[in-house]
């Protein structure tokens, strides 16, 4: 079963532009979703899957992801997907030896911005670059799931 190992991080400021490799627009819609599991599906480029998580303990998830037709994919956006549509732009970039994926929220959670990396084990040691800020890994607040029903724009302090 694929376990994914994710921490997730506020971005402190926009230094880490400099070191993007690509980008690529991402539009992402809920099949269903609550507090252990989400099943999404994600459009980026020309691609699409459909995607399933489930909670196992703080960092880690198990994943399950499959390459699906364009045309499926946007008949779900169509008819199935619950609730708003999450939009982000999606910068790739490596710091060390690890590659990290920021994610630039569009819409109602713009100007969020927050960095993600994968890990191989929980407490792999990886570079902290200077633009990363609090981490936010255990904050369900900052589940993408979650960011599609209560955007950003709409917190409270």
């Amino acid at each position: 079963m694929p376990l994914e190992i994710e921490r997730k991080f506020l971005v402190t400021d926009e230094r880490w532009r400099a070191q993007v490799e690509r980008s690529v627009p991402m539009r992402q819609g809920y099949l269903c979703h609550d507090e252990r599991r989400a099943m999404r599906v994600r459009i980026f480029g020309e691609q699409a899957h459909l995607n399933i998580k489930a909670s196992a303990d703080g960092i880690h998830r198990y994943e399950f992801e499959y390459a699906i037709p364009l045309s499926d994919a946007e008949a779900l956006f169509a008819h199935v997907v619950e609730g708003p549509v999450l939009e982000k732009i999606r910068h790739y970039l490596h710091v060390g030896d690890h590659l990290w994926e920021i994610d630039e929220f569009q819409g109602e959670n713009a100007p969020l911005v927050v960095a993600e990396i994968e890990l191989t084990y929980a407490d792999e040691p990886f570079e902290r670059p200077p633009w990363l800020g609090e981490e936010v890994s255990s904050d369900r607040r900052y589940y993408n799931s979650e960011l599609a029903s209560h955007p950003f724009s709409r917190w409270r302090d």
